[in-house]
């Protein structure tokens, strides 16, 4: 197996519910997202692919289509929490707004963002691991071997 990383940044703002310290006020982020695939190279002379894991090009769709283009330059909501009626008045005045079945941090945010790519992936190459900067030194990691079925 060889894995194969890709990297992506955007900017986003969320507002984290109930929480008890100076990131109570709605705050944005410049993230920076590790996306590690692994699989097995093609090892076929007519397969344009040849000797790739997956195109590089290939993760960059996924991942534009199902995070980046959705999250980047929006304020994420806990859609359960009264920050709700916050989106709202925001959306009101022409921001984009998500609104999240979770509360909006970063370990949170690993998950959904697993999730989502792991629904798109071919089924010869799985997700091994996520990293999340949400500043330049903290972050959260995923790993594919510390995930179990409940």
């Amino acid at each position: 197996m060889i894995r194969i990383t890709k990297i992506f940044t955007f900017e986003t703002a969320h507002v984290l519910y109930n929480y008890d310290g100076k990131c109570k006020n709605m705050h944005g982020h410049s993230y920076k997202l590790f996306v590690t695939v692994k699989g097995k190279p093609v090892n076929d002379l007519d397969n344009p692919k040849n000797g790739m894991v997956v195109d590089f090009g290939d993760i960059k769709k996924i991942v534009n289509e199902e995070i980046i283009n959705i999250w980047d330059h929006a304020v994420l909501i806990n859609a359960n929490s009264p920050h709700k009626e916050l989106g709202n008045e925001l959306e009101g005045r022409g921001h984009k707004v998500i609104y999240c079945s979770f509360q909006p941090t970063c370990e949170n945010m690993l998950y959904e963002v697993a999730a989502k790519i792991q629904a798109k992936l071919p089924s010869e190459i799985s997700l091994a691991y996520l990293k999340l900067h949400e500043t330049e030194n903290s972050y959260g990691e995923w790993f594919a071997e510390d995930q179990t079925e409940n």
